[in-house]
C-alpha cells in the first residue's frame, strides 16, 4: 500500500506563515498528482492547492498569492507554503495523492491523516 504522512501543522497568529509537508511511502511506480485539501469544523472538505506532473499548479481563489504549493519527487514529498495566514485559514489539512503502485502494479488515490492548522490572535 500508499500511505502518506503529513507534518507541520500547528498554531499561528494572523499574519504568520506555516510549511505543511506529506511524504509518501510505500510500492510507488509513479504519482501523477498531489494536493493539498482542508476541512474547516461544520464545512466541507475542500481543495487547496494541486501539483499535477508536468509543473501545472491549482489554487483555490481563497489562497491565492498566499499559499504555495510545491514537489520533491525525488523523495516523494509534497509542501505547502502558507503565508500571510487568516482566522479563516483555520482548519485540518490532508494531502492526496494520485498515481500508481507496483508490486502489484494497479492505481491509488491516497489520503494522509490530516495535520491541524489553527489560526488566531
Amino acid at each position: 500500500q500508499v500511505q502518506l504522512v503529513e507534518s507541520g501543522g500547528g498554531f499561528v497568529q494572523p499574519g504568520g506563515s506555516l510549511r505543511l509537508s506529506c511524504a509518501a511511502s510505500g510500492s510507488i511506480f509513479t504519482i501523477n498528482a498531489m494536493a493539498w485539501y482542508r476541512q474547516a469544523p461544520g464545512k466541507q472538505r475542500e481543495l487547496v492547492a494541486q501539483s499535477i506532473s508536468g509543473g501545472s499548479t491549482n489554487y483555490a481563489d481563497s489562497v491565492k498569492g498566499r499559499f504555495t504549493i510545491s514537489r520533491d519527487n525525488a523523495k516523494n514529498t509534497v509542501y505547502l507554503q502558507m503565508n500571510s495566514l487568516k482566522p479563516e485559514d483555520t482548519a485540518v489539512y490532508y494531502c492526496n495523492g494520485i498515481g500508481y503502485s507496483n508490486k502489484p502494479y494497479r492505481a491509488f488515490n491516497a489520503w494522509g491523516q490530516g495535520t491541524q492548522v489553527a489560526v488566531s490572535s
